[in-house]
């Protein structure tokens, strides 16, 4: 809801130089005055195309910034608990322990640092290349 860092932007100018596509929910036009409901056109194709993207991802990667509460980020940390996912949860975030301990029972990799997500997965990636 615009508290976030935008660090898609970062995550994608960093690494772009891997053969990665990336997906990126965020949009300039977004409507905060959209009613949040199903019969809503444009929320419903938004969450759509959010939903199928992290479907057909090969990596999805979740930024739990401090200064939001990310509720929906925690909703799809926890519908793809089993895929391959990076999480950076650092300290301060609301409910980090929760995620620590999903990501621990999942085995899922969390990282305090964006910088430290990125080598991780420049590691992934040049272990599949």
């Amino acid at each position: 809801m615009g508290k976030a860092e935008k660090w898609q932007e970062r995550v994608v100018r960093e690494l772009s130089d891997l053969p990665l596509v990336f997906m990126n929910p965020r949009r300039d036009d977004w409507d905060s005055s959209w009613e949040q409901k199903i019969e809503n056109q444009q929320f419903n194709e938004q969450v759509t195309w959010e939903l199928k993207s992290l479907e057909d991802a090969d990596f999805i990667i979740l930024y739990l910034d401090p200064n939001t509460q990310s509720p929906i980020s925690l909703m799809e940390l926890g519908l793809h608990a089993s895929d391959n996912i990076f999480v950076c949860c650092p300290e301060g975030f609301w409910r980090k322990g929760n995620v620590d301990i999903v990501c621990a029972r999942y085995n899922i990799p969390t990282y305090e640092t964006l910088e430290e997500l990125m080598t991780g997965i420049r590691r992934v990636i040049d272990t599949c290349v």
